[in-house]
C-alpha cells in the first residue's frame, strides 16, 4: 500500500486558500471518526508515522487493514470502546483550501461537545446511518447547527455499501432530513450518498453509484462558500485589560487592549464605552507596538480615548452610532451542558465576552420537543443535552447583540458560581431563523434582584 505523505504545500498556496472551519456530528457508531480517517487517508494528508501507528494498533487487533476511525479516536477509552468522547481537532490543507476539522462525539451523553465544535464552524457535516435513518440524535444535532447559525450543513448518508447502494434509500433520508432542517431555517442543505468505509464518495467519486451526480464530500467541502469577512459586522472591542505604566518614560499613557470581535475601528471615530453610554473619540490605536490608523477583527490591539472614563474589564468600546442596547433582561435559547439541571430561581454567574455577572434564572418559559419542533411549555428546569428558552436577570447591565446578529457578541455561558462548572451556553434572541425555502444541493451574596 502506498503510504500517504502530507501534501508540500508552499507558503504562497498556503496564503492564497481560504480557510473552512467545520464540524462531524452524527449519532453513535454511524461513522463519523472513520469518514474523518478516510477524508485525512484519501487527500493524503496523514504523516508516515500517524498511519505507521494505526497500522500497527490494527493489526494487533486482527484487523486485516488500517481502522482509519484511530487517527482521531485518541483518547485510550475512546480507542477501547469504538466511540469518541472528546472533541477532536485535525488541521489539514489541500492546494485549493486550508481546514480546522472538529470531530464531535454522537453519544447523547456528549453532546455538549457538539455544541463546543460546532460554535466557530462554518459547515457541519451530519452523518446518517442509510440502515437506520434520520434519528432523534440527527434531529438533536440538526437543531443544534440551526440554533449556532452554521450556514452551511452537509447530511452524510454513511454505510451505503451496507444498502446495496440503492438510491430510494439515500433519497428518502435526503428528503426526510432536509424538511426538517429547512423547518429550523438552515439556509443551505447539501445531501451526499458515501461509503466512508469502502471510500465512496469522500475523495473520489463512487464506482457503484452512478445515480449520484453531485460533488464528493472533499470537493464541496473545498468549494463551498465561506465569508470570513468580520469587517462588515458591527464593530464590537469587549476590554480585556486596561493599561497604565504610570512610568517616566509613558507617565500619561492609558490604553485598553483587547481583541476586537467584529467590525473595523478607526482613529478619530465617535465611540461608546458600554454599559456607561459614555461618548468619547479614538485619539490612537497601537497594534504590535506601533501605531496605526485602522484596525479590523480578529487583531489583538490597543485602543487610546480621548477622554479619562472609568473603564475597566468586562466594558464594551462600540461605534456611538451603532451601539448595542444595553439590558439587564435577557431572552435566549439555551444548550444546556452540565449534569445537574438548570432551574427557575437558580442564582448563576453570566459569562458574556470579557464580563462576568451575577444573575438569575426568572424563568424557563418552554423546552423544545425534537420530534417535531413543538415547545413544551413551563418545564420548571432543563436536564442534561436538553435546548430550551430562558430568561435571565442580572446584577448588572451588559451590552448584548442578538446572536442572529454576532455569534461573538451574541453568545454567553451561564456558570455554576459554587464550582465554576459550565451550565448552559445561550443564544440570545430569537431561537432559529425564520424557516426560507431550503437550498438543497448534492442530488439536484444576596442576588434576589
Amino acid at each position: 500500500m502506498t503510504t500517504p505523505i502530507l501534501p508540500a504545500l508552499s507558503a504562497e498556496q498556503l496564503s492564497a486558500t481560504t480557510l473552512l472551519r467545520f464540524a462531524t456530528a452524527g449519532s453513535v457508531d454511524d461513522g463519523k471518526s472513520t469518514l474523518v480517517g478516510r477524508l485525512l487517508h484519501d487527500s493524503k494528508s496523514i504523516l508516515t508515522d500517524q498511519l505507521e501507528a494505526v497500522e500497527q494498533v490494527s493489526l494487533s487487533r486482527g484487523q486485516e487493514t488500517p481502522d482509519l476511525a484511530l487517527l482521531t479516536d485518541g483518547l485510550r477509552a475512546e480507542r477501547e470502546q469504538g466511540i469518541t468522547i472528546d472533541v477532536a481537532y485535525r488541521y489539514f490543507a489541500t492546494a485549493r483550501r486550508r481546514f480546522i476539522l472538529a470531530d464531535t462525539p454522537g453519544h447523547v451523553q456528549y453532546t455538549r461537545n457538539m455544541v463546543t465544535g460546532a460554535s466557530t464552524a462554518e459547515l457541519a457535516v451530519v452523518l446518517v446511518d442509510a440502515r437506520n435513518g434520520v434519528v432523534e440524535q440527527t434531529r438533536r444535532h440538526a437543531a443544534v447547527a440551526a440554533l449556532l447559525r452554521v450556514p452551511h450543513v452537509v447530511l452524510a448518508v454513511n454505510k451505503m455499501d451496507l444498502v446495496d447502494y440503492a438510491e430510494p434509500v439515500f433519497a428518502a433520508i435526503a428528503e426526510e432530513f432536509t424538511a426538517y432542517a429547512a423547518s429550523l431555517g438552515v439556509p443551505e442543505i447539501t445531501a451526499i450518498p458515501i461509503s466512508a468505509l469502502a471510500g465512496d464518495n469522500v475523495v473520489e467519486p463512487s464506482a457503484h453509484m452512478d445515480w449520484y451526480g453531485g460533488p464528493t464530500v472533499l470537493e464541496h467541502l473545498e468549494t463551498v462558500p465561506v465569508s470570513h469577512d468580520l469587517t462588515a459586522c458591527h464593530a464590537r472591542f469587549p476590554v480585556q485589560y486596561v493599561i497604565r505604566p504610570q512610568t517616566a518614560e509613558h507617565p500619561d499613557y492609558r490604553g485598553y487592549a483587547g481583541q476586537i470581535a467584529a467590525g473595523v475601528f478607526r482613529v478619530g471615530e465617535a465611540v461608546s464605552v458600554l454599559p456607561s453610554g459614555r461618548t468619547t473619540t479614538i485619539t490612537g490605536i497601537d497594534a504590535l507596538g506601533e501605531s496605526v490608523d485602522i484596525a479590523w477583527a480578529p487583531q489583538s490591539v490597543t485602543i487610546r480615548l480621548a477622554d479619562d472614563i472609568d473603564i475597566s474589564r468586562g466594558d464594551l468600546i462600540a461605534p456611538a452610532d451603532d451601539a448595542p442596547p444595553v439590558t439587564q433582561d435577557i431572552e435566549a435559547t439555551v444548550c444546556h451542558v452540565a449534569d445537574q439541571p438548570l432551574s427557575v430561581g437558580q442564582r448563576v454567574l453570566l459569562k458574556h465576552t470579557t464580563r462576568t455577572v451575577k444573575a438569575i434564572v426568572k424563568d424557563i418559559p418552554s423546552r423544545l420537543t425534537l420530534d417535531d419542533l413543538s415547545q413544551h411549555p413551563a418545564p420548571g428546569q432543563l436536564v442534561a443535552n436538553d435546548i430550551g428558552r430562558v430568561v435571565v436577570r442580572t446584577a448588572e447591565p451588559l451590552a448584548l447583540d442578538a446572536y442572529a446578529d454576532s455569534r461573538r457578541t451574541g453568545s454567553f455561558l451561564l456558570i455554576d458560581p459554587a464550582d465554576g462548572t459550565t451550565l448552559s451556553a445561550g443564544m440570545a434572541g430569537a431561537a432559529f431563523a425564520a424557516a426560507p425555502e431550503p437550498v438543497v444541493a448534492g442530488d439536484d451574596a444576596e442576588w434576589d434582584f
